[in-house]
């Protein structure tokens, strides 16, 4: 491998070539790099001496007789020295130019452009995704920055590989990131602690889309309607709403004059749990943090994600959630002040809740504290004998993480019916419903004064900072940690007096400090067998 004389300031001399061929290998450091050398019968070929998987030296690796595999003995990684290529494992492993000269071993040890590294990360990142290599992704968003390149290109990359492979469109990952972006922000004390929320990420994706084909979304554009987006997305016409988002972007629209229609269209039904709303804040601040380059495949999977969410107000339980919001005051006509607070919406089922914040529609602002004071209490309550039943049906498969979506529901709602009035109806009343749901599952005997908070300013950036080296194995649990401590903090700063902050913050501390348990074999046998039997 011939080098460029002009080049003769980054080449570093090995050994003599018989010295060399004789022992057979060599390692020397130069420039901050450990880099071993290896001569056999298919030539002499020089690489860094760390494995790429977990650094173990090179130099007490296998050579193939040939002389041009080399496998790591501690995880049996192997490399063709000759090509490059990764033959067992899964990273690449950096070679570098070797030359003889006059009998001598040179070695270049000079870095490729800076442009060529980082394209070369993206790529690697993204083969990191067939098998979920999470340290491998570490290492491939650290190459990125070490370049010199904006890391968060490894965000924009992500999202724009996974877009079609997601089948129900944005998953969780997509509403946290921001939110990890955030605690980048504020939270970051060093280097690595600003890699964290990247990777995190990153990795979440990978998760959602591991080994999942390709879905694709429909070709073609229609000019932008915001009535047509709504009425295609509540036809479940995902083909016509991505083709209406596609349109408006090409119009040169940002996203957020989209924002609206998507929002009414979140909240047109009792949705997906409360998801779609939250899905819509989310992704606004999300391509406002990665740019309108991102917003096409953020855009599209949000609106898949909304064509496919349940419809849970068609369901028995929530069915006086139409009616409800039919008979909410309307313009013209006058209100009735009903004065509210949270204890009037405890222990009620969903009709009740709804009814009673119906009448009391004259005033938001106490309506909103009513329901978020409800909705904290009961997550403060929780019943943790739900996690440990087995004989329970499988509408009693509640866990402590569904509590939080009526906090980060909450949340969505005062922003987005703050930027939307007309949409508050819709957004208290679904509040409403979660309160409703979460009647029946709490634990009046929870020792309230045990879990008080005295400064709760210092608590959350505590609890906040503490994600960057969280313990939890899985995501979900992960993403909704960092969802449910930012739109606390979000709605604490907003209004740092409401009767409700201190419930709050007890629940927050309760949820962080007692056990969550995520999988149940026997309950999960039994309801199986339950439902076979009865198949008939």
């Amino acid at each position: 491998m011939a080098l460029p004389r002009e080049a003769a300031s980054t080449l570093v001399h090995v050994a003599p070539l018989d010295v060399l061929q004789e022992k057979g290998r060599h390692l020397f450091k130069a420039g901050g790099k450990q880099i071993a050398v290896f001569a056999g019968e298919a030539g002499i070929f020089a690489c860094n001496n760390r494995c790429p998987h977990e650094g173990y030296p090179l130099m007490e690796g296998s050579l193939t007789q040939a002389g041009c595999v080399l496998t790591c003995n501690w995880h049996n990684w192997k490399f063709d020295l000759a090509s490059g290529e990764t033959l067992v494992g899964g990273d690449r492993l950096r070679r570098y130019p070797v030359e003889v000269i006059d009998g001598e071993v040179w070695v270049d040890i000079a870095d490729p452009p800076a442009d060529e590294v980082a394209a070369a990360a993206l790529d690697a990142l993204r083969d990191s995704f067939r098998r979920h290599e999470y340290d491998r992704m570490a290492r491939e968003i650290s190459r990125l920055q070490k370049a010199g390149a904006d890391p968060l290109e490894a965000l924009r990359a992500a999202f724009a590989w996974t877009a079609e492979r997601l089948e129900f469109g944005a998953t969780h990952a997509q509403a946290g990131a921001p939110d990890w972006l955030a605690i980048r922000d504020d939270h970051a004390a060093s280097d690595a602690d600003r890699l964290v929320p990247l990777v995190e990420v990153v990795g979440h994706l990978a998760w959602d889309s591991l080994r999942e084909p390709a879905y694709p979304f429909a070709e073609g554009m229609l000019p932008y309607d915001p009535g047509q987006l709504i009425a295609a997305i509540e036809a479940e016409d995902e083909a016509r709403a991505v083709r209406l988002v596609r349109g408006a972007l090409r119009e040169g629209r940002g996203h957020r004059e989209l924002e609206e229609p998507l929002a009414e269209a979140a909240l047109a039904h009792y949705n997906d749990f409360g998801h779609s709303l939250i899905y819509v804040l989310k992704t606004g601040e999300l391509i406002d943090r990665l740019g309108p380059a991102s917003a096409e495949p953020l855009l599209l999977g949000l609106v898949r994600s909304l064509v496919y969410a349940t419809r849970e107000d068609l369901i028995p339980e929530f069915r006086a959630y139409v009616p409800a919001l039919a008979a909410w005051d309307v313009e013209g006509k006058e209100p009735v002040a009903a004065p509210i607070t949270a204890g009037d919406l405890l222990g009620l089922p969903v009709a009740k809740v709804l009814e009673r914040v119906r009448r009391s529609s004259a005033d938001r602002r106490a309506l909103y504290d009513a329901l978020i004071g409800a909705a904290s209490w009961q997550f403060l309550h929780f019943d943790m004998r739900l996690m440990n039943t087995v004989d329970k049906p499988v509408s009693h498969n509640v866990t402590w993480l569904d509590f939080t979506h009526a906090i980060t529901f909450g949340n969505a709602v005062r922003i987005l019916c703050g930027r939307y009035p007309r949409l508050w109806p819709q957004g208290l009343l679904q509040i409403a419903c979660f309160v409703g749901r979460n009647a029946g599952f709490v634990d009046k005997a929870v020792d309230e004064e045990r879990w008080q908070v005295s400064d709760g300013r210092a608590f959350l950036d505590k609890a906040l900072k503490g994600l960057l080296d969280h313990d939890q194995q899985e995501y979900i649990v992960s993403i909704h940690l960092v969802k449910l401590l930012t739109a606390v903090k979000t709605e604490v700063t907003a209004a740092p007096d409401a009767p409700w902050v201190p419930t709050l913050l007890a629940a927050v501390n309760r949820f962080l400090n007692e056990p969550l348990r995520r999988k149940h074999p026997l309950r999960t046998v039994r309801q199986a067998m339950d439902f076979v039997a009865a198949e008939g």
